[in-house]
């Protein structure tokens, strides 16, 4: 590919030449003028227009001639390729009688009777919620929902709730079969597709999540529906515990308050769209990184270790440091990076509904999500801390101009394993396929963190290079936000200095990564500095080497490529960072070491290898369903004790928290089916015993 093999321009050959280098301020680089490319914030565009086609689905009528738009209309699906919406006359359910008989009923029939009815306290709404939800009576209890009505609300703010918001809640859920009058496409693995929603139609979507009424989204079991999906009912937030779980729910709490029609009419009702982009890329399409010739120091670069992404990236592409499972774990007790900008931004919640779990060269773009809350903190010091207006800009299909992509970094259980050639190279490319721009514009510039770090176990410094490499290779600005670590501030924008001092390409810092990928093999990461083994790399050997010599360069390990050697003093240099580890305490194994492997030349280190996905999309729901004896066995350190049934589903609930932490749980090879295949309809009529959770 010609893109593959030039530097790209899109704008950034020319980029300043002189650095403008700040006495006091607290970032380092080039101002965001430049990242901006000296445009108006929101001059530049990260998706086309709405218009509705084959790949994109507009669920509303175009072109909008009032607001909020009104629904398109179509015939209803139920289907494995569409939402299984809880209003289709298809949608059924076991219904208890009085005299202990069940009849099959209709779901939403069900749902109508039990919110109509009078709701005053907690234990109520509980109770509602499981009157079509009973396969879950023993099961679900709601703690925090009960601890934030009962405790943390004063005796007024807990009456207003069940007195005012909660019946108008309940009032927007039930105009789901007025809002959505046409099937809801699941955005599937191995597709692009777009979607696009008004926002009255998300905040009636989310409205039935937050009384649980969407079916076949509450099973753990690996063989369900929708396995592969993240959860979109809000019984698991409701039954975690902690302070900002609480919280989290003030947050969703108030957006409901901004959206929900009152009695006196709907004047507050946003008008807006939003749309959902799934990009998936072909093997084709990657990048041979060994290739590019694209100079890492034309990148325009902004280096900051204050401000947010959400708040100084505004006209940018956004980073959402996801989980494979969309949201993560914002629906339980998760609370960092992405569960924090999906509270603030409830609209992203909807695309729990819809997206698949995403795939290691996939990514999702989320156009036109308004911000309704402001916080404080971080993790377990979280706090919602008031009403946030949005005046960000509409484009012209009726979007906020806020875009955000979500990319799911791997998760590593041991922090060496990252500088691995060819885990190095699935978060190149997953990098490339969320800021690839497909429109004939310049792509605005990118706005981005310590992506993957954290729980997750990645080194910042090294991330930083490779989120570098990628916006060097589609002529990308950077604005970097390192949160709060001036250190690494410095060092990251010393490191891009010396790429501009020396001209060096990503081909050229691609092959240093990957010896230092086969020293850290050799010698381990310990007393290794990364930054200092790429400037010695470079003075040494990449100004003696003549420009083909790449040419023909097998892009694995050992082919036989002319490497330079680590230096001694690469080897043993101190590290610069200083910074506290912060791979956390693992927890107990779900998946024990297979005695052999797929590949008959994996090392050891392998087997431990903790890997975001490949060829188990729905792991981590499957490890959530182990049998109770391996459940206790992997709870025994928990603090918290309950018993009979209640105690089980906590025990679920905790390892599907830690799942979504995690990102995934290890890969492991297929086993070979015991006994004969099973017959499609032998595997049909096992389908239909989870119809009813």
């Amino acid at each position: 590919m010609s893109q593959q093999q030039q530097p790209p321009d899109g704008g950034i050959s020319e980029m300043e030449t002189e650095e403008e280098q700040p006495a006091t301020e607290s970032w380092r680089g080039l101002p965001m003028e430049a990242i901006r490319r000296h445009l108006r914030p929101f001059e530049l565009e990260t998706l086309p227009a709405v218009a509705a086609g084959n790949l994109h689905r507009v669920m509303y009528q175009l072109p909008i001639r009032e607001t909020p738009p009104r629904p398109h209309k179509s015939p209803g699906k139920w289907d494995s390729e569409h939402v299984r919406l809880p209003c289709a006359p298809e949608s059924k359910y076991p219904r208890e009688n009085p005299d202990g008989s069940t009849t099959i009923d209709s779901r939403w029939g069900m749902i109508e009777r039990a919110l109509l009815q009078p709701i005053e306290t907690s234990e109520e709404l509980q109770a509602a919620i499981l009157s079509y939800n009973t396969t879950y009576r023993d099961q679900w209890h709601f703690r925090a929902l009960h601890q934030l009505l009962d405790e943390e609300l004063d005796e007024s703010e807990s009456r207003v709730f069940f007195e005012d918001l909660l019946p108008r809640i309940i009032r927007l859920a039930l105009r789901l079969p007025d809002l959505i009058q046409a099937p809801v496409p699941l955005l599937k693995q191995h597709k692009n597709a777009s979607l696009s929603l008004s926002q009255q139609q998300i905040a009636c979507l989310l409205a039935n999540a937050f009384l649980c009424t969407f079916p076949r989204r509450n099973t753990l079991k690996r063989k369900s529906e929708y396995s592969s999906f993240p959860d979109i009912n809000f019984n698991r937030l409701y039954q975690s515990t902690g302070p900002a779980v609480l919280e989290k729910l003030k947050c969703i709490m108030h957006y409901f308050r901004r959206v929900c029609p009152t009695e006196r009419g709907a004047s507050n009702v946003p008008t807006g769209v939003v749309t959902f982009t799934r990009r998936s890329g072909l093997p084709e399409h990657q990048v041979d990184w060994a290739q590019s010739a694209a100079p890492l120091g034309d990148v325009p670069l902004h280096v900051d270790a204050e401000g947010t992404i959400e708040d100084e990236g505004v006209g940018l592409l956004q980073v959402d440091f996801a989980n494979k499972y969309l949201g993560g774990g914002v629906l339980g007790h998760g609370c960092v990076q992405e569960e924090i900008r999906f509270v603030i931004c409830p609209e992203l919640l909807v695309g729990k509904l819809f997206t698949e779990s995403l795939r290691p060269f996939e990514s999702l773009v989320m156009l036109g999500a308004e911000r309704y809350s402001n916080y404080t903190g971080y993790a377990g010091s979280f706090e919602w801390s008031g009403n946030c207006e949005d005046s960000t800009p509409r484009d012209s299909s009726h979007r906020r101009q806020t875009a955000i992509v979500a990319i799911d970094a791997l998760h590593f259980a041991q922090s060496q394993h990252q500088y691995r050639e060819d885990l190095m190279e699935r978060e190149l490319n997953k990098a490339y396929i969320g800021f690839v721009h497909w429109m004939i514009t310049p792509p605005p510039g990118v706005a981005t963190g310590n992506w993957g770090c954290g729980a997750f176990g990645g080194d910042p410094y090294l991330k930083a290079l490779l989120q570098l490499m990628v916006c060097a290779q589609l002529g990308r600005p950077l604005a970097y936000y390192t949160f709060g670590n001036t250190e690494f501030r410095d060092d990251f924008h010393d490191m891009w200095l010396f790429f501009r001092s020396e001209g060096t390409t990503v081909q050229q810092l691609w092959r240093v990564l990957r010896s230092f990928s086969r020293l850290v093999k050799e010698k381990g990461s310990k007393n290794l500095n990364l930054y200092e083994f790429i400037r010695e790399e470079l003075k040494k050997k990449l100004k003696e080497e003549a420009p083909s010599a790449e040419a023909g360069t097998s892009k694995a390990s050992g082919s036989g490529e002319a490497e330079a050697k680590p230096s001694k003093s690469a080897k043993t240099s101190p590290e610069i960072t200083k910074k506290k580890d912060t791979i956390t305490q693992q927890s107990p194994d779900l998946f024990p070491a297979q005695s052999s492997l797929d590949n008959s030349d994996s090392s050891p280190e392998q087997a431990i290898l903790m890997l975001s996905d490949d060829e188990e999309a729905n792991a981590m729901m499957e490890a959530a369903s182990l049998e109770a004896k391996n459940s206790e066995e992997l709870s025994s350190s928990s603090t918290t004790k309950t018993g009979g049934s209640g105690g089980r589903q906590l025990t679920l609930l905790e390892m599907l928290d830690s799942h979504y932490e995690k990102g995934q749980a290890s890969k492991r090879p297929r086993k070979a089916p015991e006994g004969p295949a099973k017959s499609r309809k032998e595997n049909n009529v096992e389908d239909k015993k989870d119809q009813d959770d």
